[in-house]
């Protein structure tokens, strides 16, 4: 018997949006672009995806609202976008399994309350990924690791294997509380550090000063992620921030130079909170929020 197709839905049609979307369209998925009006008129039906693993271009469904079921709702805005974002879902029983892929880690609770709570499936990627036009993604990075909370194994069965036999790499977690954190540890200190030097990752490391800065900003975020229930180490994930690609900029940093919003709450906010909850002294983390805030 054959497997009937998926039907996946994207929400939020920028880096990673368009780049999963181009991949399980390209594998076979009708895929569903929930755009809002002023991205609508100018989005084409095809999403072109150019990556070291390999070029491609895929047919989608643009659309306004999600008006038909989806086996998979794929949530991919920024944070700060999610709010309006979610408006394009206004009936939550058309969706069966709701995947984010976000920033943080307040966005799982959230999501919660919109959604049936044991449908949300908490997931992260690590890779630059960027929409460069309307349609157009560039992957830049030469990695894209998935994971995803081991509650939706069996209802992502396929979609990890589209996003494996791409090049990706998927794993499964059953810690959700620290598949989130250890994403949030990595990217904190390099999004805070990045942007508010205005560097590359190599150029951080480059330089002692900034290099002892993200050091210390790795351990206050590990010490809080710890408190809150997070099985991570400092120590094994200093050497992973070093060993990054020297030319990645993060997405925070990008979104300063282009003059949008940072995600600075949901990538500073959770440590900042954690750290006065649990009496942890974050002042590195702090600093660097408040210089980006000022930009």
């Amino acid at each position: 018997m054959d497997t009937p197709t998926p039907t996946h839905g994207i929400l939020g049609a920028g880096g990673v949006g368009g780049f999963v979307g181009a991949i399980l369209a390209h594998a076979g998925a009708r895929v569903i672009l929930l755009l809002r009006p002023e991205s609508y008129t100018d989005y084409p039906d095809l999403l072109d995806l150019q990556s070291p693993f390999g070029n491609l271009t895929a047919p989608v469904v643009p659309a306004l609202q999600l008006e038909e079921p989806v086996d998979v709702l794929w949530v991919t805005p920024k944070a700060t976008q999610l709010g309006p974002a979610l408006s394009l879902v206004m009936d939550p029983g058309l969706v069966g399994m709701v995947v984010p892929l976000l920033n943080g880690v307040d966005h799982v609770p959230l999501l919660r309350t919109r959604f049936a709570p044991d449908r949300v499936v908490p997931g992260t990627i690590a890779g630059e990924l960027e929409r460069t036009a309307p349609g157009r993604i560039v992957h830049r990075s030469p990695f894209a690791s998935f994971a995803f909370a081991a509650a939706g194994q069996s209802g992502l069965a396929w979609a990890a294997d589209a996003l494996t036999t791409f090049g990706g790499r998927c794993r499964f977690d059953a810690d959700e509380r620290t598949l989130l954190w250890r994403k949030l540890v990595m990217i904190a200190p390099m999004a805070l550090n990045t942007t508010a030097a205005g560097k590359t990752v190599g150029e951080l490391w480059a330089s002692p000063e900034w290099a002892t800065r993200v050091e210390a900003a790795v351990r206050e975020a590990c010490a809080v992620a710890r408190a809150m229930g997070a099985v991570v180490d400092a120590d094994e994930i200093v050497p992973l921030l070093r060993g990054m690609p020297a030319s990645l900029r993060s997405s925070m940093q990008k979104d300063v130079a282009a003059g949008r919003p940072p995600e600075l709450d949901a990538i500073a906010g959770p440590i900042l909170r954690g750290g006065q909850a649990h009496g942890i002294p974050v002042p590195v983390t702090a600093g660097l929020a408040a210089t980006i805030a000022r930009h």
